[in-house]
C-alpha cells in the first residue's frame, strides 16, 4: 500500500493538461524500459477531460501507440456504440485519432454483445481476459498496470464501486457485475479493489466543488466500504490529482509538492 500524494492545480483545465503530460511521461518511460505500457482508463468528465488534453498535446507523438495496452476500470452496461459508454466517449476524445493496435484495446463487453444482458457473465469474461494477459511476473490474476486512473464521484465512488454496495466488499474476484447502482444506468461492470491495487500507480482525479467533500472524506481515514476512494491505492504510488475547488476542504499540509 502506498500513501497518497496530492497535487493541486488552479483549475480543471490545467489539471487535465498537467495530468496528460504526466501520463505521456509514464507511458514513454514504461515503453523504454519494457517495450510496452499498460494503462487503465476512466470515464466521467475528468477522465474524458484528460483524454481530450492528451489528444491536443504535441508530445502525444512521443508515445508508440501500437505498443500500448488499454483497459477500463468500469463500464456502463449498455449497447455497443451507446454515447454513454465509457469506451464510446474515449474513442471520441482520443482513441480514434491515434494509431492503436486494436488487439490491445480491451473494451468491456456491451449489453448487446455475446453475453446478452447478463452483466455477471460479461464481468467473468473480462476477468478471464485480464487473467490471460497477466504473466508470471505479475504474480496475480491481472496485469501489473503502469497507471490506473479513477474518477472520484461526489459520493466517493470509484469505477462502479459505490459506498456500501456488494461490489466494494469483493475480495476475491477481479471484475464484477454491478446491479442497482445509485447513479444511472443501474447496471454496470467494474474492476474490484483487488484488481485496482494491482497497478503500479493509481491516479484519482477530482475537479470541481462537488468533489470537495468526497476528497475530504476519502483522505481523512474513512473506511473503504463507506468511502471506496479510500481503498484505491497503487503498489508503488497513489496520486490524487485535484483542482483547487476539489481540494478546498483539505488541510494545506496534506499536499506538499509531489515529484513529477
Amino acid at each position: 500500500m502506498s500513501a497518497p500524494q496530492l497535487v493541486v492545480h488552479r483549475d480543471k483545465e490545467l489539471m487535465a493538461q498537467a495530468a496528460a503530460a504526466r501520463l505521456i511521461t509514464r507511458i514513454v518511460d514504461a515503453q523504454a524500459a519494457r517495450g510496452y505500457a499498460s494503462v487503465v482508463l476512466t470515464g466521467g468528465r475528468n477522465g474524458n477531460g484528460l483524454l481530450a488534453a492528451l489528444a491536443a498535446a504535441p508530445a502525444r507523438d512521443a508515445i508508440d501507440w501500437s505498443r500500448l495496452d488499454l483497459w477500463w476500470g468500469d463500464e456502463r452496461f449498455l449497447p455497443e456504440g451507446d454515447p454513454e459508454r465509457n469506451v464510446t466517449q474515449a474513442r471520441e476524445a482520443l482513441l480514434d485519432s491515434v494509431e492503436l493496435d486494436p488487439s490491445r484495446v480491451h473494451a468491456m463487453p456491451a449489453s448487446d454483445g455475446p453475453y446478452g444482458n447478463d452483466a455477471d457473465a460479461a464481468a467473468a469474461a473480462y476477468a478471464e481476459e485480464l487473467a490471460a494477459a497477466a504473466g508470471p511476473e505479475d504474480h496475480g490474476p491481472v496485469p501489473t498496470f503502469d497507471v490506473l486512473m479513477l474518477g472520484v464521484g461526489p459520493d466517493t465512488h470509484v469505477a462502479s464501486l459505490f459506498p456500501e454496495l456488494p461490489a466494494v466488499r469483493e475480495t476475491e474476484r477481479t471484475v464484477v457485475g454491478v446491479h442497482g447502482a445509485p447513479k444511472p444506468p443501474p447496471t454496470r461492470v467494474s474492476l474490484t479493489l483487488p484488481a485496482i491495487r494491482a497497478a503500479r500507480e493509481v491516479w484519482l482525479l477530482a475537479a470541481g466543488e462537488d468533489k470537495a467533500e468526497a476528497a475530504e472524506i476519502a483522505l481523512s481515514g474513512a473506511g473503504e466500504i463507506q468511502a471506496p476512494a479510500a481503498g484505491a491505492y497503487g503498489r508503488s504510488r497513489t496520486l490524487w490529482l485535484l483542482d483547487a475547488a476539489a481540494a478546498s476542504r483539505l488541510p494545506r499540509a496534506l499536499y506538499p509538492p509531489a515529484s513529477p
